[in-house]
């Protein structure tokens, strides 16, 4: 009778979906404009406003491969603290934004948007 009611409680949890990790993917963010628009080599460090779309409020941006630090200002801007040191030389780096996912069993998935050319002027 004990082995019975294990399975069907172990039919019931998987048919309840228990167990199932159903990730879904967050909404992906797009980038459509920066500003300022370019910075100079060597310059001091700045703020670069990413405008864009479908921004989550834990989105963040990524410059030239590193994590920046990151502000919301609505779901269409965000706000990144570029460091002097990551526009000490002349270069074209990618700028993404990535929407973090939720986590949990039913949670989301991290989404990052297509990257865009940041122009470091010399």
């Amino acid at each position: 009778m004990k082995l019975v009611t294990v399975f069907l409680l172990c039919v019931l949890a998987i048919g309840c979906g228990y167990g199932s990790r159903s990730m879904a993917p967050a909404t992906t963010p797009a980038i459509s404009s920066f500003n300022p628009a370019s910075a100079t080599a060597g310059g001091p460090a700045f703020s670069l406003k990413v405008e864009g779309a479908n921004f989550s409020p834990q989105a963040f941006v990524t410059f030239n491969n590193a994590k920046m630090t990151t502000t919301q200002d609505n779901s269409g801007q965000v706000t990144a603290m570029i460091p002097q040191a990551a526009i000490a030389t002349a270069a074209t780096v990618q700028v993404t934004v990535t929407n973090p996912g939720t986590g949990g069993i039913y949670g989301t998935t991290p989404v990052t948007s297509a990257p865009m050319p940041f122009t470091i002027n010399p």
